[in-house]
């Protein structure tokens, strides 16, 4: 997630002292939600006082004849401490003693300048003695408390009420709301924040006030306001890269990614030189799947700040995504020279030792997150909450490195609550937890194994792997390349070829412990196993395989579409389909419980183009008034006639910005046993013809298979029978399986689709394979791949699968499909 820019100063930072020397009691504190930002306020006062003098030595009067000194007339200005007698130091006789209140008040700024509280307390409160209606001191004594307010939060209470009183006395005067709009914001008074800021925005508009206010909204997650403000502030003064930032990042936020780029560019052709830009902007490219746009931004941002951390952490967590493992590794140790106790750069060090093997590094690295316990009243990080799982899962995968992965099987060894809580992303809350065993010294970490040692056969079938696995990368927003990803999935699908090829000849394969024929689960499993190993920060789980009570419950695969103001820009190619599909069941359902409004449903629906106009029609009926949803069906092969649940669609929300669309799978027991018994039927079909296919030489055998494969992969699509991973798990048995038939897929999948969404929407499983094919532009099986050497034989242990994935190819395969 990209995050405002640390350290950033928000709207407001920019005052010098000229509020200070305007107005006699209105000090450039220059504070942004308690971020001192004005050095060398202490030496500005000082010569303020010495010109003073001056001034007041050479009898220059606000009136006087001599021709009026501007520092005399800023400094006793009769707009504020106008009140009825003697209170105010600005509209006194500056020969009587408002020259002495006049200093009183700049020595009294100048220890807050010097970080001085407790005596510019003390100092503004002698004052207030003299005259207890001074409001510049009153004004004075609240911006110290508000400074100590930072260590105290009673400071910041008292300074709210000094502030407070000066507003009561001088209502009109934008700086104080502005003051204590800064003073509330930090204590999470953002509303009453958001209050004050604009209430000095109707008294004296400002490019600094619209600017602080969209920073409050944006910290609000209200993004259309923020960037509403952001925009009038440009619209005053053009010449700010820090509005012109938060802008883009209103766009970046809501899922607006080539907006959010064009406006980080902009802020760059102000300000060249600007870090936070270049990192705002590799983020942007990284999250639109440009790996290449974010290495060079990124490196951009490095190349202005070598210890900029939060660019190597964005770095090193990009460079993970996309399969660089030592890169990363790199970026996360250099970040975490700089900050010890970074927290992410920790987690995700010790998750990069522990995916390339490096057990005792990575566990070390684990347990310094899981020392850092919150404090009291502290939201626990995520990286705290996940890293108990991932040491769990840490220590059983190296206690199992040199065991033959045929022989054991994570979902039985590992316990239930354990993966029931670890799927859903609870905390590591578990009765009677019993610890995995720690690390043995017999079993070594995984070495670094050159890509030249390997045999020639088995380098040729690396090479295979890594051009089968770059089929199945998504070109779709939000999606990165990951090369560890393409090599363990293209190993994968081959070792499903040579599985199922195996089955229909009638021989046997060791799974779990068991040497028996391939069932249809098996064939997933092949999968799964490669892609646990690939990233073993995500739980890669059977859901039917959790705790009984937990299988009663059901799991919920859930996705937002829409929420609020953030548009998920994966989906986006989908919304058109989804929402015919609720235009076609809403005219279902009042045909069948509203016959007399349905005109009137059908008139409005013709208006509906996104999803926002559905809420009109929502408003029609008083049972859909907060919101409805819409099941789909799925249609059996099994059973003509019969149907089983697909997804639900929610849509709820009362105006534009406060919408919720999503999708959802609720994994259920019994819905599982429907699909279960759906796709057992089709293996057996396919296993069937697939032994008739191996002897025949008829062309259209190999279609039928190629429907069959395809048709028992939707219904798998539409079950989404696994925690984590369940697409690629899928297309890569789809690859296998039709390359047991004799059939290669060589074409990639288009721009923008999803095969798990094709899958989804697609209303039977003869129209998913006829989409799927459209692009899959099926080929011959080329000979060589029926000479590679075996799959599970070239890599029998853990041991063996994460050299493997480790090694580097890039020199030496030919990347051309």
């Amino acid at each position: 997630m990209l995050t405002a820019p640390e350290r950033l100063q928000v709207p407001g930072t920019e005052r010098g002292v000229g509020v200070v020397c305007r107005r006699c009691v209105y000090t450039t504190h220059s504070t942004v939600m308690g971020t001192m930002v004005a050095p060398g306020l202490s030496v500005l006062c000082a010569v303020l006082l010495l010109m003073l003098a001056d001034a007041l030595g050479r009898g220059v009067t606000a009136s006087g004849g001599g021709g009026e000194s501007t520092l005399h007339r800023t400094l006793l200005s009769p707009d504020i401490g106008r009140h009825g007698g003697p209170g105010g130091c600005s509209h006194r006789d500056p020969e009587s003693d408002s020259a002495w209140d006049l200093e009183e008040c700049a020595i009294g700024y100048v220890l807050i300048g010097s970080g001085l509280y407790d005596e510019a307390i003390k100092h503004f409160s002698s004052m207030l003695q003299e005259d207890a209606d001074l409001v510049s001191a009153i004004y004075g004594r609240g911006i110290a408390y508000g400074k100590k307010g930072l260590q105290d939060i009673k400071n910041a209470e008292l300074a709210l009420f000094e502030l407070s009183r000066v507003i009561s006395m001088e209502p009109n005067h934008p700086e104080v709301y502005e003051q204590r709009a800064e003073i509330l914001s930090p204590l999470g008074r953002i509303n009453e924040a958001l209050s004050d800021l604009t209430r000095a925005i109707l008294l004296q508009p400002s490019a600094r006030l619209y600017r602080h206010r969209g920073t409050l909204f944006f910290i609000s997650e209200d993004y259309v306001a923020a960037h509403e403000d952001f925009q009038r502030s440009l619209e005053l003064n053009q010449n700010q890269p820090i509005a012109v930032l938060y802008k883009g990042l209103t766009f970046f936020h809501r899922g607006l990614l080539k907006e959010a780029i064009e406006t980080f560019k902009e802020a760059l052709k102000q300000k060249s030189n600007f870090i936070e830009a270049y990192k705002s902007l590799g983020q942007a490219y990284r999250e639109l799947g440009n790996f290449e746009a974010a290495t060079e931004n990124f490196q951009k941002a490095l190349m202005l700040n070598q210890n900029h951390v939060q660019t190597l952490q964005l770095r090193g967590i990009m460079l993970y995504h996309h399969g660089s493992l030592q890169e990363a590794l790199t970026n996360f140790k250099r970040c975490l020279q700089l900050e010890p106790y970074n927290e992410v750069c920790q987690y995700m060090k010790g998750l990069s030792h522990v995916s390339m093997g490096h057990f005792y590094e990575g566990i070390k690295a684990q347990t310094k997150v899981m020392l850092n316990d919150p404090m009291p009243g502290q939201k626990a990080s995520q990286e705290y909450l996940n890293v108990k799982y991932l040491r769990e899962y840490s220590r059983y995968l190296h206690s199992h490195l040199d065991t033959p992965v045929t022989e054991y099987n994570i979902d039985a060894d590992l316990p239930g609550n354990f993966k029931d809580h670890w799927a859903k992303n609870l905390p590591f809350l578990i009765e009677d937890y019993e610890e995995q065993p720690g690390l043995q010294p017999h079993i070594k970490d995984v070495l670094p194994q050159n890509f030249e040692s390997y045999k020639p056969e088995i380098q040729e079938l690396i090479c295979a792997a890594d051009r089968l696995g770059t089929l199945m990368q998504y070109e779709t927003s939000g999606f990165l390349p990951n090369m560890r990803i393409h090599r363990a999935m293209g190993l994968a699908a081959l070792e499903v070829m040579q599985a199922v090829q195996k089955t229909w000849m009638n021989s046997k394969v060791r799974i779990n412990g068991k040497t028996r024929l391939l069932q249809w689960r098996d064939m997933f499993d092949i999968a799964v196993k490669w892609r646990r190993i690939a990233d073993p920060d995500q739980p890669v789980l059977w859901l039917d395989q959790m705790p009984t009570q937990s299988l009663i419950r059901g799991f919920n695969n859930h996705i937002n579409l829409i929420r609020g103001q953030v548009i998920n820009m994966r989906y986006l190619e989908y919304f058109e389909k989804i929402l015919s599909f609720i235009k076609d069941r809403i005219i279902n359902y009042h045909s069948a419980n509203n016959p007399r409004g349905l005109s009137e449903v059908k008139e409005a629906l013709e208006k509906v183009h996104k999803v926002e106009d559905l809420l009109p029609i929502m408003k029609l009926n008083s049972k859909t008034r907060d919101g409805f949803t819409v099941n789909t069906k799925v249609p059996s092969l099994k059973d003509p006639g019969k149907e089983y649940d697909g997804f639900t669609i929610t849509i709820t929300g009362d105006k534009i910005g406060n919408i919720l669309f999503s999708v959802e799978t609720q994994t259920t027991e019994e819905r599982t046993q429907l699909y279960h018994a759906e796709i057992e039927a089709l293996y057996k079909d396919l296993t069937a013809k697939g032994k008739v296919l191996v002897l025949s030489t008829e062309l259209g055998e190999a279609d039928v298979v190629c429907e069959l494969i395809l048709s028992l992969v939707y219904y798998f699509y539409n079950l989404m029978p696994l925690s984590r991973g369940s697409s690629v798990v899928a297309y890569s048995v789809i690859m296998g399986a039709l390359m047991a038939s004799g059939k290669e897929i060589s074409g990639k999948i288009p721009k923008g689709k999803l095969v798990d969404f094709e899958a989804m929407t697609a209303p039977r499983a003869e129209a998913f394979s006829k989409t799927s094919k459209s692009w899959m532009t099926l080929r011959s099986l080329p000979a060589s791949y029926k000479s590679l050497p075996s799959v599970s034989e070239s890599f029998p242990t853990l041991r063996a699968m994460i050299e493997v994935l480790n090694t580097d190819s890039s020199l030496r395969c030919d990347k051309k499909l």
